[in-house]
């Protein structure tokens, strides 16, 4: 009985890795956003519209 339960989440588990790479594929979707580009003073990766905390004193 135990064998039959953990089989079956096993492939429950394996359909719900297949179903959540088809749907990261999906046509018309945005990637991941990506950091920044590294401040060219210090080198850190500058994370929104704002200046680089290295030019504010921060």
């Amino acid at each position: 009985m135990i064998i039959k339960i953990i089989s079956v989440m096993l492939i429950v588990l394996a359909a719900l890795a297949i179903f959540g790479r088809v749907r990261l594929k999906l046509p018309g979707r945005k990637p991941p956003a990506k950091l920044g580009a590294p401040c060219p003073e210090c080198g850190r990766p500058r994370i929104g519209t704002g200046p680089c905390p290295c030019k504010t004193g921060g």
